[in-house]
């Protein structure tokens, strides 16, 4: 397996907080990212951007060899 960088780490922290927040989401109705940065709609809309990202990245890195 190959030594993962700072980019692989990045992914992997926004897939597992993208991931809780769903999982929040579906079992409480409680969305974190809104409560957190709700007051600030573009920030909120970047994190889920960056998610979304991170969870194509990680699909990709899942693939290599």
């Amino acid at each position: 397996m190959a030594e993962k960088n700072v980019i692989d780490w990045i992914a992997l922290v926004l897939v597992i907080v993208g991931g809780v927040n769903w999982g929040l989401v579906g079992a409480l109705n409680l969305d974190l990212v809104q409560l957190i940065l709700g007051g600030i709609p573009i920030l909120a809309k970047i994190v889920y951007i960056l998610v979304g990202i991170a969870a194509l990245y990680t699909i990709y890195f899942a693939y290599q060899k």
